[in-house]
């Protein structure tokens, strides 16, 4: 883009800013600047210094970006960020505000001052030490000792599996097969459990504050403890005190009546302290470990006695909670943060405030009732699940004759047509008949369970109604379910069949993402008109350590709900409200209504700018009458195209399981477990061709477009179509970037990749040695209302995006760059050479230079 050059500064843009009246006033060459470069930007040929960003000069975030990236390049100007321009929406106000912080900024505190909350929270963590790259013989020595384990690992399973269902099979009569199938389902949940307790203790000990070095010997060790705990079956247990007690045996040093809804499993356990009748809620990470520029870093995590930690929040390394403090919703505290006992924090990085997060009162829930919880689990899993799951392998193997006769000697039933059928006909059977019985189950069953319950009265924990709220909750939030009617006209009337009081519906063909979940739908409200993105989670639940409550959520009409939002029970928002991407729903103060909120704490943008109303005209009512019933026939071709590839999937590992049936007689575990390795390799390559094939005709190219653009139903079926689940069995090996490879990301050698997403591959550019923790998200396109927006975004050589950090389009990350946990890096921003970001929506905390942080 052609435009003027300032790097000469006229010299009364050094000047000190004046102070009128109380109020800091800019040197007029700072205004003077600061139009110059954003009329460059937009392209005329002068700015009011009055004139309103958004409403005004018609400029939107993404222009504003370019903006702030173009000023940080003035080392004489001060750096502005997003919430700097939309908090100050001219280049007057900009600039005064600038002024005001700039002496704030440099003056020292006066000896025996009060310690301001912003320096209380602590400094982040210093950078590691620099560290040569790992060369290519240690990084496939890695490679391959995590792959023989994994192998190791399959075999022993296989071993014992073949060899318990044989002896099982060996009982006489249906009482007998049950009391062997109980014995060894018991005896099996036994060994997978506490394997990997054993193996902790001997591979690494107690955990201490330490640095790992990536691909190294050590962190072998580490991702084999990390990935089998992981894995453990006890982790299914989140939200009972069977969970609480897994994890001190993995050497937590946890108290009395804490409660953990979280399934993201801490790794590091010595390294977590959390005192008596603490909680933790769900989506929550506090790990005890990151990674950082080629190394793991690990830490403490600290909660004291009655800490309330809610929803969606990150706890970096070496963080804290005092006693009876809380952290906010989708919050997070960075590395040497602690808030103090009795206080109270929100926001990323957390700062104080007055918000109460724990609302609901105690109830008696004492040492017994935990216990005949725990027992009653555990009887429940071990006479109930197992035996059925034991018994479901049983009636595929005496599916077809062939199959059965697997364990005999003889001749092999692949060589005979029948197998093929008899398996094309079960796998029909099976996956086409159990969608209907699914819906019916789950629009029925949890809805006799919710007459139960009542709204708004306080249960205690681990009782009768506690038991059937996580019924609903676990019966209703089906993610194949949710995937297969998102993001088309079919979600609505699905949610609806679930509970959801979706008012009167205002049909656009994307009401929902793929992506909602709840915890309880009856007392879930979605205005009329509002159109919801991916990741959306309602908490219609609010908990203590000892009690719960489920209370109606409601959400306004006529708002648009960004990615990866948790929505609280108390959560104020009103109609026509826009909730930018991983907002923290504010839950005092008056009701926001028509404005938009972004950010974490939340602050006020516009609710639209003028780019997102180009398509307004196609939702008119005659426009929608023609163009609705197009998107919703593709939308349904779409739907097909996933049931049949899952179908496909489902059938093939049908066959290749029955095959190593066939073949375990004259081979032994040694098929099955060759057996497992291939579904493993299967899975991964099936499910590569599949994508390659949507986006064969149709690449992921940048996008501007209305959602009743036929290239924007291209996209959405190729959100749906392929699969990424299978990816998280690769986290941590260098496996992991050898499949975002094949699926067209532009990545470089030794990435480090512990569980990073990327909505569109081929979009995306990943340079050498970087990394990516877990619940990062790189998302390379924006919807808001009917307007959709996608383009590329380019990681730099060595950079790292930390634990739930979300990058947004458009985005250029320097080499060596830092993005801090839990930030949102909103689109068009540049980050510059090895600087350290931050914040919700993030802004530059380090220079590059290795400057002070702000």
């Amino acid at each position: 883009m052609a435009g003027k050059s300032f790097e000469a500064l006229p010299p009364d843009l050094a000047e000190s800013p004046t102070v009128r009246g109380g109020v800091a006033t800019p040197p007029a060459g700072v205004e003077r600047v600061l139009a110059a470069v954003l009329a460059d930007v937009v392209r005329v040929a002068h700015v009011p210094v009055d004139s309103h960003f958004f409403d005004e000069l018609g400029a939107d975030s993404m222009v504003m970006a370019q903006f702030c990236a173009r000023v940080r390049k003035h080392a004489d100007l001060p750096s502005v960020s997003m919430k700097d321009v939309y908090r100050n929406p001219t280049i007057r106000s900009l600039a005064t505000a600038l002024a005001a912080s700039a002496p704030a900024s440099s003056t020292a505190a006066a000896p025996g001052a009060r310690t301001a909350p912003a320096a209380r929270a602590g400094s982040p963590a210093p950078p590691p030490v620099a560290v040569a790259p790992t060369g290519t013989p240690r990084y496939v020595l890695c490679g391959a000792l995590q792959l023989l384990t994994f192998l190791g690992y399959s075999y022993l399973v296989a071993y014992v599996a073949a060899r318990g269902y044989a002896w099982i099979s060996a009982g006489s009569g249906v009482f007998d097969a049950y009391l062997r199938a109980v014995l060894f389902g018991a005896a099996g949940f036994v060994c997978l459990s506490v394997l990997p307790i054993l193996l902790k203790w001997i591979l690494i000990g107690r955990w201490k504050p330490r640095q790992i070095r990536v691909w190294s010997l050590a962190y072998v060790r580490f991702w084999m403890v990390k990935t089998l705990i992981r894995s453990d079956p006890l982790v299914l247990f989140a939200g009972s005190p069977l969970y609480v007690l897994y994890l001190k045996a993995l050497g937590a040093k946890i108290g009395r009546h804490v409660v953990i809804f979280s399934r993201n499993v801490p790794v590091c356990t010595d390294l977590l302290a959390v005192g008596d009748g603490a909680l933790i809620r769900k989506d929550s990470f506090f790990n005890g470990y990151r990674a950082q520029a080629g190394l793991i870093q690990t830490g403490t995590v600290t909660l004291g006695k009655d800490a309330v930690v809610s929803e969606a929040t990150v706890l970096d390394i070496d963080t804290s909670l005092g006693d009876a403090a809380q952290l906010g919703h989708a919050s997070s505290l960075h590395s040497g943060q602690a808030v103090p006992d009795g206080e109270h924090w929100h926001g990323s990085p957390a700062q104080p405030t007055d918000v109460d997060y724990q609302v609901v009162g105690a109830a008696d829930c004492g040492a017994t009732r935990r216990l005949l919880h725990s027992v009653l689990q555990l009887l429940t899993v071990l006479l109930v699940y197992l035996p059925l799951a034991i018994g479901a392998v049983g009636i595929l193997l005496a599916a077809a004759p062939q199959l059965a006769a697997a364990l005999e000697p003889g001749p092999s039933a692949l060589t005979d047509w029948t197998f093929y059928g008899d398996a094309l006909a079960f796998s029909l059977v099976v996956f086409f008949g159990s969608l209907p019985l699914g819906v019916l189950l789950l629009t029925t069953v949890p809805r006799l369970l919710n007459r139960t319950i009542t709204p708004g009265r306080v249960y205690p924990l681990y009782g009768f109604h506690y038991g059937v709220h996580r019924a609903i909750t676990f019966l209703t939030n089906r993610r194949s379910l949710m995937r297969l009617f998102g993001d088309s006209s079919c979600i609505v009337h699905y949610l609806r069949c679930l509970g959801y009081d979706l008012s009167r519906i205002e049909q656009t063909g994307s009401n929902f993402g793929t992506e909602v979940k709840h915890e309880t739908p009856y007392l879930s409200s979605v205005g009329s008109g509002t159109m919801v993105a991916d990741g959306l989670s309602i908490n219609n639940a609010d908990f203590s350590s000892t009690s719960f409550r489920v209370s109606r959520t409601s959400i306004g009409a006529r708002n648009f709900l960004g990615n990866r939002i948790a929505y609280p029970t108390r959560g104020r928002t009103g109609d026509n409200c826009l909730l930018a991407t991983k907002v923290m729903v504010p839950v005092d103060g008056e009701v926001r209504e028509g404005v938009g909120l972004l950010g974490s704490p939340s602050f006020e943008i516009p609710r639209s700018v003028q780019r997102d109303s180009s398509f307004d005209g196609l939702k008119s009512e005659e426009q929608l009458r023609r163009r609705l019933p197009a998107k919703n026939r593709h939308n349904a071709a779409t739907m097909a195209w996933y049931l049949l590839v899952r179908w496909l999937y489902f059938f093939l590992v049908t066959l290749l399981v029955s095959a190593a049936a066939d073949l375990y007689a004259p081979f032994g575990a040694a098929v099955v477990a060759l057996a497992n390795v291939l579904v493993v390799l299967f899975t991964a390559v099936y499910y590569v061709l599949v994508e390659r094939a949507v986006t064969a005709c149709h690449p992921t190219d940048p996008l501007f477009c209305s959602i009743y653009d036929h290239r924007f139903w291209r996209r959405e079926r190729y959100w749906k179509v392929p699969s990424e689940t299978y990816l998280r069995m690769f986290d941590g090996t260098p496996f992991k970037s050898l499949i975002w490879r094949m699926l067209g990301v532009r990545i470089g050698s030794k990435v480090f990749d512990d569980g990073c997403y990327l909505t569109e591959r081929t979009m995306v550019t990943i340079g050498d040695g970087c990394t990516l923790n877990a619940g990062s998200v790189v998302q390379c396109h924006s919807q808001e209302d009917g307007t959709f927006k996608s383009d590329r975004s380019t990681l730099g050589s060595g950079c790292t995006l930390g634990v739930g950090a979300f990058v947004h389009y458009g985005v250029a990350i320097g080499d060596g760059a830092v993005l801090a946990p839990d930030s949102f890096l909103m689109k068009g921003e540049v980050l510059p050479h090895h600087a350290w970001w931050g914040g919700n929506p993030a802004r530059q905390i380090r220079r590059g230079d290795g400057g002070e942080w702000r």
